[in-house]
């Protein structure tokens, strides 16, 4: 059999669909997934290593001499999973560290914004208990109040109640030290990713996220 061997990081429902378009590939040989699912284990190997054991996966890359690393959590790639697995010449599918703080830090993401004019909402950082409702004053509801954490598409609390609102205020405050809370913009969302690397770049499909629980887009997120 002709092809590469690809390990996928993760072990959640993305993974699965990732293994399942790289094992349909005529470039791939075999997909192997750390830790991986049911799922998983229907198109490929699963390996019991977690993926938050860098060295783990590390090894684990070396041993199966895979041709590339696909890495779905963002945990990893925060951790810097990818930055090590480049360095010990093996490539991998994923931003380093530095690129990967875009999404596990928003507020280095927003200061990155407003440092590069990249037209984005109105944000406070509140910091004690005694700025929630200063902060609650500076915008018109919804409030917008997002964890300064990797939280698996959670972390974000939109809501027209002032007193759900503070909540999620507190409850920031209390788990990180300090809690963004954003201007609302209204109208359609959308995700437009591209990949690129030094030598081009190349836009996917836009798509749109439906994280409600609730129809009419009502209820908490689900990731």
């Amino acid at each position: 059999m002709t092809g590469m061997t690809v390990l996928v990081v993760g072990g959640g429902g993305r993974e699965h669909a990732l293994g399942i378009g790289l094992a349909a590939s005529d470039s791939v040989a075999s997909v192997h997934t750390a830790p991986g699912n049911a799922g998983t284990a229907m198109i490929g190997t699963n390996h019991a290593i977690s993926a938050s054991d860098i060295e783990g996966l590390i090894s684990l890359a070396e041993e199966l001499d895979a041709g590339l690393v696909v890495v779905g959590p963002e945990a990893p790639l925060v951790d810097g999973l990818a930055d090590s697995l480049r360095a010990k010449g093996t490539p991998c599918f994923g931003p380093h560290s530095e690129g990967a703080r875009l999404e596990g830090s928003k507020l280095h993401a927003k200061r990155l914004m407003q440092s590069l004019g990249v037209p984005t909402g109105g944000c406070i950082v509140v910091e004690s208990a005694d700025e929630i409702d200063t902060a609650l004053d500076s915008f018109e509801p919804p409030w917008v109040v997002k964890r300064d954490v990797l939280a698996a598409g959670k972390g974000v609390t939109v809501t027209s109640e002032r007193r759900q609102a503070a909540e999620a205020l507190s409850f920031g405050l209390e788990s990180d030290g300090f809690v963004l809370l954003e201007e609302h913009l209204s109208g359609e969302e959308a995700s437009v990713l591209v990949m690129m690397d030094e030598s081009g770049y190349v836009c996917l499909p836009p798509s749109q996220d439906h994280k409600r629980v609730g129809e009419g887009d009502t209820g908490s997120n689900t990731g």
